[in-house]
């Protein structure tokens, strides 16, 4: 598929590289006849970290799917640079781990499938769980880890064979603050250093600011992006930046966008 024309605002326009995958016009229409998503125009750029924040039920979920192949458009196109689909890691809500394999296996099991032998991908495994903070913790189960644990096995796996793009769906939305903060920090410190590009769903304002280089906020009934805020502070960002002027504005304008985009009476 031929790249697609860029958006107002986006790819060269904005002195941007070219997408890594454009979204256009797409529209998803389930079995039972629900309109998802219409009329949804999306770039994601190599090496940013967008996120998308938006109510529940406009379609964050499934712009993931999409992305991920694990869905098709009913209308639209998905265009992918040099019409090729690079490696794709998906972190979904729940770390989906399994309960009667250890640490180290639930991170072999992508290359596993590739027909990597325990052996062969050992090195490759230390190497993510030193990443994630959780080498000393190889041979624990999942029913010995916290939830911020879990959530780092599931990182790992998503990441053991450097995808170029991450998919990430609430991943942190049921842990305790201090856990989310921490995980946050450590998320931006792994992409830093792995370069892979993120689409993060979230429900958080707070949390989008964050980490974002981009917020594309989402509107329900039927599901498409309204607005997209740029982020253009680096991503060395911590404690000083949670407390910063900088950060207050950008929550400010991600609240607003998000309030306009909501029809009145809808839940966040």
């Amino acid at each position: 598929m031929p790249e697609l024309p860029a958006k107002p605002g986006e790819g060269v326009a904005s002195g941007r590289a070219a997408a890594l995958v454009q979204m256009r016009s797409v529209g998803k229409r389930f079995a039972n006849g629900t309109l998802a998503l219409s009329g949804l125009d999306l770039d994601v750029f190599e090496g940013e970290f967008l996120t998308l924040l938006g109510p529940s039920g406009c379609g964050k979920t499934t712009v993931l799917r999409l992305l991920a192949g694990l869905a098709s458009p009913s209308t639209g196109k998905i265009a992918w640079r040099n019409q090729h689909k690079p490696e794709i890691g998906f972190v979904f809500q729940e770390p989906t781990l399994m309960p009667w394999a250890d640490v180290f296996d639930n991170v072999w099991l992508p290359l596993r499938l590739r027909g990597l032998s325990r052996a062969q991908a050992k090195a490759d495994i230390e190497e993510m769980l030193e990443l994630v903070g959780l080498a000393p913790c190889a041979r624990y189960y999942p029913r010995e880890l916290s939830g911020g644990m879990k959530m780092r096995v599931s990182l790992a796996r998503a990441l053991i064979l450097r995808p170029a793009l991450l998919l990430m769906d609430e991943p942190f939305a049921a842990l305790d603050e201090v856990t989310r903060f921490k995980l946050n920090n450590d998320l931006l410190a792994m992409k830093a250093r792995l370069g892979t590009s993120i689409v993060f769903v979230t429900h958080s304002v707070y949390e989008s600011a964050y980490l974002a280089t981009r917020i594309a906020i989402m509107a329900a009934q039927p599901g498409r992006i309204v607005s997209v805020l740029d982020v253009r502070e680096p991503l060395q960002r911590d404690t000083d930046f949670r407390h910063s002027a900088v950060y207050s504005e950008r929550c400010r304008q991600a609240s607003r966008a998000l309030d306009a985009a909501m029809p009145a009476g809808a839940e966040p």
